[in-house]
């Protein structure tokens, strides 16, 4: 079982800010920005090149926008590492959302 998946299991844990029926929102333990969310399917899905569940990630996508709201963001970027060359180390898909500096582009 993947890590992602023990977390999803462990959802009442101090460290889950979202728990919704689709997905978990948690604090990156890595942080790249000064915020940095994962959000997590409940369903394990292994990476964006897997997936078909367009309501969770239309749900994702969507309640991102509500939390950045929440947290008093509304300049952020949202990250979906796809393959060990992009950087994905948990084959669970997930989504970053990073914000509260300003942000390069090209990203690296």
């Amino acid at each position: 079982m993947c890590i992602f998946c023990d977390l999803v299991k462990s959802a009442d844990s101090s460290s889950v800010l979202v728990n919704d029926d689709a997905y978990v929102c948690v604090r990156d333990i890595n942080p790249v920005s000064p915020i940095h969310l994962l959000f997590i399917p409940k369903k394990h899905i292994g990476s964006l090149n897997e997936c078909s569940d367009e309501e969770t990630v239309g749900k994702i996508m969507c309640d991102m926008k509500k939390i950045a709201k929440k947290m008093n963001i509304d300049s952020y970027r949202v990250v979906v590492n796809t393959g060990k060359d992009a950087g994905q180390t948990v084959e669970h898909l997930h989504f970053h959302l990073l914000g509260g500096r300003t942000f390069d582009w090209p990203p690296g």
